[in-house]
């Protein structure tokens, strides 16, 4: 038997665009807050009630809708931010397709209430289940409030997979905190149940909102980006390296002022943190990305998550490049500069807290080789890069002095543990490792070499026969040509053995099996893709430093304080180039609390 087609009336057919724009009380919210949005609303006020089963109300200060108007928005696929095909091509605002009342009208119990300015009173329309009930005039303020009750009444299998009243209502929190991330501009309020959980001042920068939603310190530990190129914009905020999550929980992306995402945007952040954070860990980023509307492609997701981009590659490029230029303390003297240590108002090098009479002494505390010297009197260090695998010894006059480093001054005390050296600067106590502290410089100085074209190589006495594996030894092939760019001499014995009669001079003796393993490895470990040729550099740059540091080199106390030396003015001093943290601070007011003085 044959089952005749039929046309679904407009009641079933906004139930099921309301099960694709609205799946829980938070993305009415989310709906609402757009059209408020949109609208040029100042001031927003959120209130939900039992997690928003019970109500959910968004009233604004917009510009409001007469009743024809007012009519009109509560049909399907009626909207005022498009009127033809070709406005689709550059939507610039936060709604388009004209769904979002119809659909919530019709799965709860519906009221809107809305003026316009020049209005002496306001229109109220009563909606329950998808039909108008009532209209009539009411005095209200200019702008609109809409009120959602018993949402998912006459739907009793969507109720019956909401989540606890406690759930839903972090959902509906973490929707206000987006918005309000979104919007520093726009006065925000949400209460809970009767109890205002947050009031957010408008005509506020990102920096005040996010210090608004988090904490001061939390502002602290973010970079500023700030970057444009090609009619990409790109603006906000980026957590330093030692900051990261388990999760992409705290990245948010907004395009055009929308939030939403792309996959090519997760994979240029962690490309661009690819040699700062570990494996597995997540930055913090607040992004803002800019571009003409026609570059972007909004209308893929029926909630607008997820967009395309016209030129993902060069939105990518950008990105990458924005994110490290944030990053990097080249731009130590503006406003996106990495903070340094807390200075004490008083050095305690120079006036100890406690004296202790017959404390025996060792050579590190009677013998600090690194005074207190002022930025002033910085001196830069124009000598030739090592050859050795360990770091030149430290000379007398040398200091330490850097203003984009992470300390102007500070002194070794000794090591523990036989590896992990303890140092004493302006803001307190510091751990390092000085073996992921040295492969951050022999990585930074190699790719400073490679990019300004000017690797110098030596030969080796003796060269290297190294035979690898079949996959490897594809990839070393395929990339013999970077392979000489960055140094190496390799040429093909046969099969799958390689001569390597040349390294990079500032590697010293590495390994010739150890660096085409690693880099092998690191090809594989990067896929297909590769990306620019940039990237594939990096990749040979890392793993060749990870084969220049040995786990457990005999360090002295001068090689030491040249590794401090050096770790001061690199570009990023806190981490290894595959992540590991090189430092560990403990501040002194830390101390102090520690130990119950503060």
């Amino acid at each position: 038997m044959v089952t005749p087609i039929h046309v679904l009336s407009d009641q079933v057919a906004n139930k099921i665009a309301a099960g694709e724009v609205v799946d829980r009380p938070a993305s009415v919210v989310k709906e609402l807050m757009e059209n408020a949005l949109d609208a040029g609303a100042t001031h927003i006020d959120v209130e939900i009630v039992s997690g928003g089963r019970k109500l959910i109300s968004v009233s604004d200060n917009g510009h409001g809708m007469d009743r024809d108007n007012a009519l009109l928005s509560l049909e399907r696929h009626a909207t005022s931010k498009i009127k033809d095909v070709d406005d689709i091509e550059r939507v610039d605002t936060l709604g388009f397709r004209g769904e979002a009342l119809a659909a919530i009208a019709s799965v709860s119990r519906f009221s809107l209430t809305t003026r316009t300015a020049e209005a002496l009173c306001g229109t109220e329309i009563t909606v329950s289940g998808g039909k108008i009930q009532d209209v009539q005039e009411r005095g209200c303020p200019p702008g609109t409030k809409m009120q959602v009750r018993n949402l998912f009444f006459n739907v009793p299998a969507r109720r019956k997979f909401l989540r606890t009243e406690q759930t839903e209502q972090s959902h509906v929190r973490q929707v206000f905190l987006v918005y309000g991330l979104s919007y520093p501009a726009v006065d925000l309020k949400l209460t809970v149940d009767s109890r205002e959980l947050y009031r957010l001042a408008g005509g506020a920068t990102l920096e005040e909102r996010l210090r608004d939603l988090y904490s001061a310190a939390f502002v602290e530990t973010l970079r500023v980006v700030s970057y444009e190129q090609d009619g990409v914009k790109i603006t906000g905020c980026v957590g330093l390296p030692q900051t990261h999550r388990g999760d992409r929980s705290e990245q948010y992306i907004f395009i055009n002022g929308r939030p939403a995402s792309a996959p090519i945007l997760g994979a240029a952040i962690n490309e661009a943190y690819q040699t700062l954070i570990p494996k597995g860990r997540y930055p913090l980023v607040f992004l803002f990305i800019e571009l003409d509307p026609s570059m972007v492609d909004i209308n893929v997701h029926p909630t607008k998550k997820e967009v395309r981009f016209r030129r993902p590659g060069l939105v990518r490029d950008i990105l990458i490049e924005s994110i490290r230029s944030a990053l990097t303390t080249a731009s130590a003297g503006s406003d996106s500069a990495l903070p340094t240590m807390p200075v004490q108002e008083e050095s305690r090098f120079t006036k100890p807290i406690l004296k202790i009479e017959n404390m025996p002494t060792t050579r590190t505390f009677q013998y600090p080789r690194m005074p207190l010297i002022s930025e002033e009197t910085a001196q830069v260090d124009t000598r030739e890069p090592s050859s050795s695998s360990l770091p030149l010894p430290l000379n007398d006059e040398q200091d330490i002095s850097s203003k984009n480093g992470p300390w102007t001054s500070c002194r070794v005390l000794g090591q523990v543990g036989g590896l992990y050296v303890i140092l004493e600067t302006e803001g307190g106590l510091v751990l390092m490792d000085p073996h992921a502290a040295h492969e951050r410089i022999l990585f930074e100085r190699f790719m400073n070499e490679v990019l300004g074209h000017k690797v110098k190589g030596q030969g080796l006495l003796v060269p290297e026969t190294v035979e690898l594996g079949p996959q490897d030894a594809l990839r070393v092939r395929k990339n013999m040509t970077l392979f000489e760019k960055m140094g190496f001499g390799i040429s093909e014995f046969g099969g799958d053995t390689f001569i390597v009669d040349a390294i990079p001079n500032c590697l010293g003796n590495v390994s010739a099996l150890s660096v085409l393993a690693d880099v092998a490895h690191s090809f594989e470990r990067g896929g297909a893709r590769g990306g620019t040729e940039k990237w594939a550099e990096e990749k040979v740059a890392r793993a060749a430093c990870r084969a220049a540091v040995k786990a457990r080199d005999k360090l002295t106390l001068e090689e030491i304080e040249q590794l401090v030396v050096d770790l001061a003015r690199a570009e990023m001093p806190y981490t290894c180039p595959h992540g590991r943290p090189t430092l560990i601070l403990m501040s002194f007011p830390e101390l102090d609390k520690k130990f119950g003085r503060a």
